[in-house]
């Protein structure tokens, strides 16, 4: 089940990915996750190495928020 905190999320609730409405699927997901300001986890790429003089938190950088519900 998708977090209620973000109305548009009941979009991913009751479109469920079937395999046959990939399209509409994928435009629902999108639309969810630029609300929720996730796209850059479907748009992206994680980087293949990490720069030398970068910092742990700035290594999770936005993915650490994510996960912060998680861990309660």
């Amino acid at each position: 089940m998708v977090s209620m905190k973000n109305p548009l999320a009941a979009i991913l609730d009751s479109n469920r990915f079937t395999g046959l409405n990939y399209q509409d699927w994928l435009r629902n997901l999108n639309l969810v996750s630029a609300s929720e300001k996730l796209v850059y986890a479907i748009e992206k790429s994680p980087p293949k190495f990490a720069p030398v003089d970068i910092s742990p938190e700035e290594l999770s950088g936005p993915w650490s928020l994510d996960w912060a519900p998680c861990t309660h």
